[in-house]
Order: C-alpha cells, then sequence, then structure tokens
C-alpha cells in the first residue's frame, strides 16, 4: 500500500448548494423537462428518480452552475445528510435542486469514483453525521462538507480500488435491469390474459380475440368472459392496518417492520433486510406479523402502491401507513397483487386527504375485481411463479453482493486488502 495523503474534501473539490428558493419557485415545476434532484431523491451513491421534480430548459440555462455534471457527488442539505448521489451519464445535466449540495472533486487532484466510494464508509457517514447541525433535523452546509477528512493513495491505486468495487456495483445493476424485465414480463402476462381477456383457450389460442364467448356484466359495464364472476374486493379477502408505535417505545421482541419508505424504494418485492428493526412488547407486535399470503398496500406517499413480501420471516411487521390485504383463498394472492397494483396511483385507489391522497379500506374493499376461473386461476400462477421465484433470488442476490462490497470497502480503503 502506498503512503496516503490526508487532505480534507474542500482541498481536492469545489462545493457549492443549490439555488435558494427565491430563484426556484414551485411553479417553475413542469411534467416534462430536465430533471431537479431533491434530497428525497438521493440514495445510497444513487439517485431515486421516481417522481423526480422537473424543471424547464429555459430555467435550466438560467441556473446552469447548478447543473450537475458526470462525476459529481449530490448530498442533501436535511435529513439523510450521510448519504449522496453519485453522478452517472445517465443523469448528467440534471440539476442539483433546492436543499441540495453538489461537490465536483477536481480530477487532477483525486480520482472521483474513489471519493464517492471513500465518503460512502460508514466512518466518513458517522463524520458527516456527528458534524452536522441542527437539534431536530441534521442539516449540512458547505462548511462541514469542506471539512470532511479524506485519505488518498496514489491515483493509480485510487483507480484499482475504485473499478474493482464499481464491477460489484454493476453487476447489482445489471440484476436490477434483469428484474425490471421479468417485472414487466409478468405485468404484460397479467394484461394479457384479464385486461383483454386473450388467455390461451382449450386449444391454446387467444380467449377472445379467437371468438371465446364473453357475457355482459352490468356491474362493470363491460363484457367478460362466460363463467366467470364479478366480487367486491372485501368479499373475497381480509384487511388489517399497520401499527402505530413510539419510536422510543421498548419491547422483549425484536421485529423488522417494513415502513412506506420501503415500498417507494421498491417496485414490486421488497427486501426485508432493508428495513428498520424495532422492539416491542410481544403481545402488540405480533398482532401485525405478515404471512405468506398477504398483500401490503400504500395508505400515502405513493397511493395504492401495491408490493408482496415473498415468505417473510415470523417477525416481520408492518406500521400504520400500510394496509394489508389477505385473500381468504392463497391462490389469489399473485392475481390480485397484480390486479392491485395496475390501479396504482389512479383515482381508482385514491380517496380524501389535505395533502397527500390517502387510500382506505373503504375504498379497497368497494372495488369490483373480476374472477377468473379455476382453470385460467391455476394457469397464470404456473406462469407468474417461476418469475417471482427469479426476482426473488436476484434481490436475495444482490443482499450478498451489496454486503460483499461494503466489507471489502473499509478493508480496502485501509489497506488489509489489496486488489492486485
Amino acid at each position: 500500500m502506498s503512503r496516503k495523503e490526508k487532505v480534507t474534501l474542500g482541498n481536492i473539490s469545489n462545493i457549492i448548494t443549490g439555488p435558494f428558493g427565491s430563484q426556484l419557485h414551485q411553479s417553475d415545476y413542469v411534467p416534462v423537462g430536465i430533471a431537479c434532484i431533491m434530497p428525497q431523491n438521493i440514495g445510497n451513491r444513487t439517485l431515486n428518480k421516481d417522481g423526480i421534480a422537473r424543471i424547464s430548459k429555459k430555467d435550466a440555462e438560467r441556473l446552469s452552475r447548478y447543473v450537475v455534471r458526470v462525476d459529481d457527488i449530490v448530498y442533501a442539505r436535511r435529513g439523510d445528510v450521510e448519504k449522496h448521489a453519485y453522478i452517472s451519464s445517465e443523469d448528467d445535466g440534471a440539476l442539483c435542486g433546492t436543499g441540495c449540495m453538489r461537490v465536483r472533486v477536481d480530477s487532477e487532484k483525486a480520482y472521483p469514483l474513489y471519493v464517492s466510494f471513500y465518503l460512502n464508509r460508514t466512518e466518513s457517514k458517522r463524520w458527516i453525521s456527528q458534524h452536522a447541525v441542527g437539534s431536530n433535523m441534521p442539516n449540512l452546509n458547505t462548511e462541514i462538507l469542506n471539512n470532511v477528512p479524506i485519505e488518498l493513495p496514489a491515483m493509480a491505486e485510487q483507480k484499482i480500488i475504485s473499478h474493482f468495487l464499481e464491477n460489484i456495483d454493476r453487476k447489482i445493476q445489471l440484476n436490477v435491469q434483469i428484474c425490471a424485465e421479468l417485472e414487466a414480463m409478468a405485468k404484460t402476462l397479467y394484461n394479457y390474459w384479464f385486461m383483454q381477456f386473450d388467455f390461451p383457450d382449450e386449444n391454446g389460442k387467444p380467449y377472445r380475440t379467437s371468438g371465446g364467448e364473453m357475457v355482459w356484466n352490468e356491474q362493470l359495464k363491460r363484457e367478460i368472459p362466460k363463467g366467470w364472476d364479478v366480487k367486491h374486493l372485501q368479499d373475497i379477502c381480509r384487511f388489517r392496518n399497520g401499527i402505530n408505535y413510539e419510536k422510543d417505545c421498548l419491547g422483549d421482541c425484536t421485529y423488522r417492520i417494513a415502513n412506506v419508505r420501503n415500498i417507494t424504494a421498491s417496485s414490486f418485492l421488497m427486501d426485508v433486510s432493508d428495513f428498520d428493526e424495532i422492539t416491542l412488547p410481544k403481545n402488540q407486535g405480533d398482532k401485525y406479523i405478515l404471512s405468506e399470503n398477504d398483500i401490503i398496500i400504500a395508505r400515502s406517499g405513493t397511493p395504492g402502491a401495491t408490493r408482496l413480501v415473498i415468505k417473510p420471516s415470523n417477525n416481520v411487521i408492518f406500521c400504520g401507513f400500510i394496509i394489508c390485504c389477505t385473500p381468504f383463498n392463497s391462490q389469489f394472492r399473485l392475481f390480485l397483487s397484480y390486479f392491485l397494483k395496475q390501479l396504482e396511483g389512479t383515482n381508482a385507489t385514491k380517496t380524501g386527504g389535505s395533502i397527500l391522497q390517502n387510500v382506505s379500506q373503504d375504498t379497497l374493499k368497494s372495488l369490483h375485481v373480476t374472477l377468473p376461473n379455476d382453470s385460467v386461476l391455476n394457469r397464470f400462477n404456473q406462469k407468474i411463479e417461476p418469475l417471482v421465484q427469479m426476482m426473488q433470488n436476484i434481490i436475495n442476490e444482490n443482499h450478498e453482493l451489496a454486503k460483499l462490497r461494503d466489507w471489502f470497502l473499509p478493508m480496502l480503503m485501509n489497506g488489509q486488502a489489496r486488489v492486485e
């Protein structure tokens, strides 16, 4: 290991805050335009672009000094201040929005990718959290970031370490893309079978397109396949609201709890390893344990967002901002999950709410569901279950890859391990 140079982040980079509220108003945001990075978009060296704010090209040009480029690092000024987003070519040209800070590393002084990985160490995150200001919510400023300590080996070694860790991240990202393709396949199959009613008939041909018999349903005001039924969701499922608890509550049992942010961070299957751990009295927490037949639905945040936990352990519960829907017949779990998912964010799952649109049990219970006959349902499950299991295997693999990367990270940085 070469001798390390001790510097601060300010020694090797230029750090600026995003535009003030007087420069970028609420009315400036548009449905289609240049992405504008906000604190809620910042993950662990990643950007969460679901529902990301956007501004016009004209405003982006007006605020050009805040534009991010490849290799930039973006921090939130408040909240989860220890996390940052590393800007890839995909996000080049986005805007560092209000409430964020942009770090632009001088590539002559340090390798930007190495700096990003270094800042993602537990020790660096802890240093930032400890120096953040604010009694209720942590806040960052340029002075704090400028003083973050960093140790730099020779440039060649910085590159070797960075590329080794980046290869693990690339594998994780490739897995995420594969998982997205599997989700798209499953969704397409559901739409084809149950929206268009072109499931395979007895001869393997598309039912409706091939002239399969359809009958008028007065409740839905449309035709459905003969022999199928229509029921309210309350007739085929039971519902539970999640637990409300005090964060400082002490108990005799440890649980992992699904929160709305876990729903937001996922697209269909949830990773239990990302859930927070809390302690509660066992007689209180056990009322909210998730089973392998449950469907999770967000009440707010992303109203109606539908997720699954595949074979949860016996200590996984869900918070009060989530509704748990359990089919009386477990064979309907995947079918109903996709039924609810295709309503996600639409008026069909929304009720009143002063700031956020909220989903209630009553809203869900009143939904009409077109139920296939047993033959079609069984064939659908046979097609979908392998896809869902493949998605879960990928989530498990990514969890192990992330553990491996995070194990190597400090060892490579402090010289306990080397990449030959």
